[in-house]
This record gives C-alpha cells, structure tokens and sequence, in this order.
C-alpha cells in the first residue's frame, strides 16, 4: 500500500479509554454509590429470583398440554 505500515489512523481516545478500562481495578474506589450498586447486583437480584424461583416451583407445566388447558397445576 504505497509503505503504509498502519491502514487505520488510530483515535487517541479510544487508545486512552483502552488503557484505562485494562487498568480500572486501580482506579475504583467504594463509595455509597458503588457500595449499594454491589449490594443490589450481587445480593439483592440473585435473592428475589431464588424467591421467585422457589415459590413456582412445579406450579406450571408447559409439555403435554393442549389448546385451551390451562398451564398452572394448583
């Protein structure tokens, strides 16, 4: 290509917010915000989903119906 060794201009900004998403673990700091976000996505979600999950437990079957039956089984 005419001795271009690079085909793509590289964007500087893209290049900067590379670098620093591969080194974020050094820049993350606990705050509130940060402190209820973990609570929400590691506690909170995966709890009311096990409640969730728990409480339908074998109430609905969806193989071997047919047109106009009804899914719940209680």
């Amino acid at each position: 290509m005419a001795g271009h060794s690079k085909i793509l201009h590289q964007d500087p900004a893209l290049i900067k917010y590379a670098a620093l998403n591969s080194e974020r673990f050094r820049f993350f700091r606990w705050t509130n915000r940060t402190a209820k976000l973990s609570f929400i996505y590691v506690v909170a979600i995966p709890f009311a989903l096990g409640v969730l999950a728990y409480k339908t437990d074998a109430k609905y079957q969806f193989r071997g119906k047919r047109r106009g039956d009804i899914i719940s089984e209680f």
